[in-house]
């Protein structure tokens, strides 16, 4: 890795670490690119070390280009009008160091831009998802504080939703190090108030109860890998439990969470 902020384990993020460092000895305005999350600005803030602006407020942008020699622009496909920018930029001879989630026309990228880096995302890059999920837990113990008592947890049984990237990622790694501290009471006390908000429309218990069995299907799919195993374990008929397996996965149709 270039340096601590920036993980670069995978092929593709070590090149883009590799055209970083050579950035940092050559006066060039460069655009990373990238989805949202695969960590275009921290490279751009080991570039260079300079003041950051979001592209989309342009005045905000001509303001900062007025009063600092080198700048970062975030989101630089959201600038409204290129035309005024390039002006101000070759006025005050600035460099800039830019990023953007959205592919740019390349009359646009060429006009402003020496070099362009281009990062993944993270699903393409299996071997930095570990390294990110182990600073977030670094981060998550460091946040809360616990300073006694803490159970540990293994990345690898960690379920990583990579969607939104490092954001989603390190949400999960969060999610899975405070739940794997509740207790009982901590756990009951959740859903006690998750419930009290949702209660009143007459047919509170058939509506809810759901949120008590899909995390209990689930856990008995992990744990016990069939649904025979299952019905011998949870103490129910087989038929019974396929029948509570189907019209859950009915009511889950249109969910994100699945069983």
């Amino acid at each position: 890795m270039i340096n601590s902020n920036f993980i670069a384990n995978s092929r593709a993020s070590k090149e883009a670490g590799r055209l970083a460092n050579l950035l940092k000895n050559l006066n060039l305005n460069a655009l990373i690119v990238g989805e949202k999350g695969v960590g275009k600005r921290t490279l751009a803030c080991n570039i260079v070390d300079a003041a950051v602006v979001d592209g989309t407020d342009l005045n905000a942008v001509l303001n900062a280009i007025g009063s600092n020699s080198t700048l970062i622009i975030c989101n630089f496909h959201k600038i409204s009008n290129y035309i005024i920018l390039k002006e101000t930029l070759l006025k005050e001879h600035t460099r800039i160091i830019a990023t953007a989630s959205k592919k740019i026309d390349d009359s646009i990228a060429d006009t402003f831009f020496g070099l362009k880096i281009s990062i993944p995302p993270l699903s393409e890059r299996p071997e930095d998802v570990e390294a990110l999920a182990q600073k977030f837990l670094y981060e998550a113990k460091e946040l809360f504080a616990f300073e006694k008592n803490v159970k540990e947890i293994d990345i690898k049984n960690i379920h990583v939703n990579l969607s939104q990237n490092a954001y989603s990622l390190r949400r999960s790694v969060y999610t899975a190090f405070v739940s794997a501290q509740f207790l009982e009471k901590d756990i009951l006390d959740i859903l006690e108030k998750f419930l009290t908000a949702r209660l009143g429309s007459g047919d509170d218990y058939r509506r809810l109860l759901y949120i008590f069995d899909v995390p209990l299907v689930r856990a008995g799919f992990k744990k016990f890998h069939s649904q025979l195993a299952m019905s011998k374990n949870f103490g129910l008929n087989r038929n019974t439990l396929r029948k509570k397996v189907s019209e859950l996965r009915h009511f889950l149709k249109n969910s994100e969470y699945k069983l």
